[in-house]
């Protein structure tokens, strides 16, 4: 061994051990990760009143953890982990979104509902807040998929506020196997978006009722 090799064997020896701690952390080897793309059924009220008014669907807050791709789930109260090797196909808050809306064209109770952003010149906007979307074990044998999102729906010509409520829906799952979670999440989505759907017709339906005052001048 060579002066040189003998300076650098001790350099290349702790690069090596941290390099193995490194893996140890992230998971070990890369994997393929399974992609999840729930599909919640929708649940449509023909007692919702029907509409003359326009929405268009916005999100709400900061980026949080658990409205990234990755599935979070809870093992104990207060502790967040993420399932390895799985991923959602899109963000809960999209997802959310997308089942609200579409839960609301497939009532008809509305003459037109879009998400914001698409051109429509709506009379009130819904937004949507994801405040929780993991899989919550909280001393259960199996997991729950928990979805809680907090609504705001406000009037566009005078901004008032029509109605502010949160939502949550648990849904336990069949079984550990992050499919299973993933099933439960449909099943749960189905459910919120169904309540969110209807408050936000009831609520601009009322608001709507009430005399406003006009839009300030500009």
């Amino acid at each position: 061994m060579t002066r040189l090799q003998r300076c650098l064997h001790p350099a290349l020896l702790a690069t090596s051990l941290l390099l193995a701690g490194c893996s140890s952390l992230i998971g070990g080897p890369r994997e393929t990760p399974t992609i999840y793309a729930p599909e919640p059924a929708r649940r449509v009220d023909p007692s919702w009143p029907a509409v003359d008014w326009s929405l268009a669907l916005a999100r709400s807050g900061e980026a949080q953890m658990e409205d990234g791709p990755r599935i979070v789930v809870s093992p104990v109260p207060g502790e967040l982990q993420v399932y390895r090797g799985a991923l959602w196909a899109r963000t809960p808050a999209e997802m959310v979104q997308d089942a609200v809306l579409r839960t609301l064209e497939d009532s008809g109770k509305l003459p037109l509902v879009a998400r914001q952003g698409s051109g429509l010149s709506a009379d009130y906007r819904l937004l949507l807040e994801v405040r929780a979307f993991r899989a919550e074990y909280a001393g259960s044998a199996l997991p729950a998929a928990v979805v809680e999102v907090n609504a705001t729906l406000l009037h566009l010509r005078d901004q008032s506020v029509a109605g502010s409520r949160n939502f949550r829906q648990s849904q336990p799952a069949t079984g550990v196997a992050v499919a299973e979670v993933a099933d439960a999440f449909s099943q749960a989505l189905a459910g919120l978006s169904h309540d969110v759907a209807g408050w936000s017709l009831q609520a601009g339906q009322a608001h709507a009722g009430q005399p406003h005052p006009s839009a300030p001048a500009r």
